[in-house]
């Protein structure tokens, strides 16, 4: 499908609109440049799926100074990489991210894919970073769908089927607006239309470029779109982690595996989530527990973890190292047990005064 008649006026407004309004992101090329650094483009992409700009806008940063191009990322060790990582979350992308920069080096001689087709053959890279790159690096006539988009075009359109399922029929009716021409911008645009006019909650349909063309504004109710299914109550899981210190100030951290939830992370040594009450601890010690267990939502469950404290004499079973507590922050634990960290800590610190 292709852009014609009054729906050809969306994409010539909203253009005018980022012309003078686009947001200055340190990945983004000035609105008529029309393309932009692959391997920015590329990684903002990446860090961007779930997160915010605000979440986002450091780690680029310190990404982009440590290892300035794909060539640099694809040689960087695995542990520096997830370490750098640790905090954003979503850690399948910080493996799929380095898999992603070795297969552009080893197999393009460092240069992205320049079409949709082409991007998608990556690890990692779906349908929607695949058009992203295509449009916004390479200029490229690409559909590019994000939850943002994915608003707009519900409401200019009143798609009334509920997502997922209207998942289909939003894309189609994306590819009737996306313009041959400045296809990275009207992407851009479009997301920055979502993420700063048309919101969630509370759309602000006076200043919006393209509420003359909006089916949902004119049903007087434009945040009824899009329509959401039911949520399902996430289930909610109990887990037990060990905090296991050495005499001389050293904390016992292992790497989780490379598969699963927090894979290739250094963490505590944890009992599986959804565990028997009381598992055995990895060692005999003088445990102390943590009155309050550390609480964390992931995607698709809710964890309540028990955290339990003691020193120890000797290495603990299995493979791990010992790391300086004073140090812990440098470690790249993730979320989760950078929280059960802080609270032993503090429980320390609080016993000896």
């Amino acid at each position: 499908m292709r852009v014609e008649g009054d729906q050809g006026k969306i994409a010539r407004d909203l253009l005018a609109h980022y012309d003078v309004h686009a947001r200055r992101l340190p990945w983004r090329a000035p609105p008529g440049a029309n393309a932009a650094d692959p391997y920015r483009v590329w990684l903002s992409e990446i860090m961007l799926q779930q997160t915010t700009v605000a979440a986002v806008a450091p780690y680029f940063a310190r990404f982009t100074a440590r290892w300035p191009d794909v060539m640099a990322l694809a040689a960087a060790e695995d542990a520096e990489v997830m370490a750098a990582w640790a905090g954003l979350g979503y850690y399948a992308r910080a493996r799929n991210l380095l898999a992603c920069a070795r297969a552009v080096a080893s197999g393009h001689g460092g240069a992205f894919p320049d079409t949709e087709e082409g991007l998608r053959a990556l690890p990692g890279v779906g349908a929607y970073t695949a058009a992203a790159v295509a449009a916004i690096a390479f200029g490229r006539r690409a559909v590019v769908v994000d939850a943002n988009v994915e608003r707009v075009v519900a409401r200019l359109f009143a798609i009334a089927t509920p997502l997922p399922a209207a998942r289909a029929e939003i894309r189609a009716a994306a590819d009737t607006i996306t313009p041959e021409a400045r296809a990275g911008d009207f992407a851009q645009a479009m997301m920055d239309l979502g993420a700063t006019i048309c919101t969630p909650r509370g759309p602000a349909c006076g200043i919006c470029p393209l509420r003359g063309d909006c089916a949902a504004f004119r049903t007087a109710d434009p945040a009824a779109f899009p329509v959401k299914a039911p949520k399902k109550a996430k289930p909610h899981r109990l887990g037990h982690a060990w905090w296991m210190e050495r005499a001389d100030g050293h904390v016992w951290l292992v790497r989780r595996p490379d598969k699963g939830m927090l894979g290739g992370m250094r963490a505590l040594p944890t009992s599986d989530w959804g565990a028997a009450p009381d598992p055995a601890p990895p060692v005999a010690a003088g445990w102390e527990t943590l009155p309050d267990p550390v609480m964390h939502v992931f995607t698709h469950f809710s964890l309540a973890l028990t955290v339990h404290h003691a020193h120890v004499d000797g290495d603990p079973p299995g493979e791990g190292e010992w790391w300086p507590i004073d140090r812990i922050a440098e470690a790249g634990l993730p979320t989760l047990f950078r929280r059960a960290a802080e609270a032993v800590m503090k429980e320390r610190r609080d016993a000896r005064h």
